[in-house]
């Protein structure tokens, strides 16, 4: 990829930056001369995502991060990369969870909270601290990984459906209270073939797709970072509050 989104000099702070969607970022902002803060919850894995950054000649920061934890400890790690690297210019809320369960009525109170509490809770603190330090220094860019399960039925999701259209709608009301130094806007993802679908049954998948995929398959990795750049660099200046539907056109389909 050329350089025409040019991330020299700014500090990218990715969570669930160290596999899936969050990995394939880390090292697009990388490609594009970001530093990057890889954030999430196994360090080794953190680890080796930065070395793979810093192999493109770019500092990498990982951070051991749960984003479903308590504010106290988001907001200590925002601390650390601040004394890092003295600045987010970036902030990407990525890190998601949608575990399993076999009907409604078997959705526990615990499931339920930790999917609200790390798709959506975290994100808010995230969002609120950095946001602010954004508003107050030389501005910035916050981006949420949203999903199509925040519109559709999502059958075997709705905790996590309700959760991403809690993110929906945050990123807009941020969008105007950081506003005009801190642009914030969403990526609502489709089904990616990401490290998760190795658990899918991908003949269904497939099966699925054909019917309901206008595009007929599932997403790669690589295919979310032309938008996430977009989002993040200063050609999307005068783009805030936006949130951009990238699933194939499975949405409509």
């Amino acid at each position: 990829m050329n350089q025409i989104y040019d991330m020299k000099g700014k500090v990218v702070m990715i969570t669930g930056g160290s596999r899936g969607l969050g990995r394939e970022m880390s090292l697009a902002f990388a490609a594009q001369g970001a530093d990057i803060v890889v954030a999430s919850r196994k360090l080794d894995n953190c680890e080796g995502v930065a070395a793979e950054v810093e192999a493109l000649g770019c500092r990498a920061m990982p951070l051991a991060l749960h984003v479903g934890h308590s504010w106290d400890e988001l907001d200590a790690c925002v601390d650390r990369v601040i004394e890092h690297f003295g600045r987010i210019d970036v902030l990407i809320n990525n890190a998601g969870l949608s575990p399993l369960y076999p009907s409604l009525d078997q959705v526990t109170e615990e499931l339920f909270d930790k999917v609200i509490d790390i798709n959506l809770k975290g994100p808010f603190r995230l969002s609120a601290n950095v946001g602010k330090l954004m508003a107050e220094g030389d501005g910035g860019s916050i981006l949420n990984i949203s999903s199509i399960a925040a519109l559709s039925h999502s059958a075997g999701a709705q905790p996590y459906g309700a959760a991403k259209a809690g993110l929906n709608a945050i990123t807009k009301a941020f969008a105007h209270a950081y506003a005009p130094k801190v642009r914030v806007n969403c990526i609502m993802a489709g089904p990616f073939l990401t490290d998760v679908s190795k658990a899918w049954d991908m003949e269904a998948f497939a099966a699925r797709a054909a019917n309901r995929i206008p595009l007929r398959r599932g997403g790669q990795p690589e295919e979310i970072v032309g938008a996430a750049l977009y989002f993040a660099s200063d050609l999307a200046s005068f783009t805030t509050g936006s949130i951009m539907t990238i699933d194939g056109g499975s949405h409509f389909g």
